[in-house]
């Protein structure tokens, strides 16, 4: 009876294998090519229309690279404005979503599962309804607002420039930024609890062992071992929000405004198609070489 090594060096075998890993990403490229590679390549096309084309009178690919920087010097405040946004929103994704993920990974015992369902149980509503939730909370005959006035938050907001006025909430940078964090927070406590999870608890036994204080331990064991977590939570958490538009458009007004409401705006009101396609392309740009230089400072090894 032939042996498996006989087998496997049998001619015909190993060609064999070789395909089936082919034919098994098959489906994965398939997919890819229709919903990725497709979508960027007509995205990049439009961005380099002919501006002076119309959907009358049709749009011609003229390589019009001038676009681009059109569309930077017209937008640049957007531009800008969606990256504070989101910067912002996803450092108070960090705070909130590292304590809460901490307790759910040490300190909630048989309770575990339970807030891992609660994080999670936002998803199960329209991301929508989430949003307009909020125009209720901040509305300006709300408790919240009552409350903020009464320990005068809203004059030190005003002071910070998170409101234009002293009297409500409601559309207003504070109101987009908070709807973007608590849209967003699942998206930095999954990643962060997956990352704690993982760590034996011994090591951070072990730290007090060596007369380290908590605090000193938790910045010298527990933060650098869930460093992954975080990385992945900030990406997961930054990259959405960036080109995130439903917040701004429901909870803020025209002086909140994100680059996403203005490439929505003009793919389907201005129909300006090549505007359009070159401030989603500088967009990406933006994006993606701010995600390489993070990822490489962070300098997490199960990332790079």
């Amino acid at each position: 009876m032939a042996t498996v090594e006989e087998v496997a060096a049998a001619p015909g075998v190993r060609p064999k294998r070789k395909l089936t890993g082919y034919w098994l990403i098959l489906p994965g490229a398939i997919w890819l090519g229709l919903f990725f590679v497709v979508p960027f390549y007509s995205l990049v096309s439009t961005s380099l229309y002919d501006p002076n084309g119309s959907v009358l009178t049709g749009y011609q690919m003229t390589w019009h690279f001038q676009n681009f920087a059109d569309a930077i010097s017209q937008y640049k405040g957007q531009i800008g404005r969606s990256l504070l946004y989101a910067g912002t929103a996803t450092l108070l994704c960090l705070v909130i979503g590292y304590v809460l993920a901490y307790a759910i990974a040490f300190k909630s015992g048989r309770w575990k599962n339970l807030m891992l369902v609660l994080v999670i149980a936002p998803f199960f509503t329209s991301f929508l309804l989430r949003t307009l939730s909020w125009k209720l909370i901040l509305a300006d005959d709300g408790f919240v607002v009552d409350l903020a006035q009464t320990l005068h938050l809203t004059n030190a907001l005003n002071v910070i420039g998170l409101t234009s006025t002293d009297d409500r909430l409601l559309a207003t940078p504070f109101a987009v930024i908070a709807g973007l964090t608590y849209n967003f927070l699942p998206f930095m406590v999954l990643p962060l609890y997956a990352s704690l999870e993982k760590i034996d608890i011994r090591l951070i036994e072990a730290s007090g062992d060596l007369y380290a204080s908590p605090i000193r331990g938790f910045f010298k064991v527990t933060f650098p071992l869930s460093l992954p977590g975080v990385v992945a939570g900030t990406l997961l958490t930054f990259i959405p929000a960036a080109g995130d538009y439903v917040n701004a458009e429901l909870l803020g007004d025209t002086n909140t405004k994100m680059v996403g409401n203005v490439i929505q705006s003009l793919f389907t009101t201005q129909l300006d198609y090549a505007t359009a396609g070159a401030l989603s392309v500088t967009l990406m740009v933006i994006i993606v070489g701010a995600v390489l230089i993070y990822v490489r400072t962070a300098g997490t090894e199960e990332l790079v």
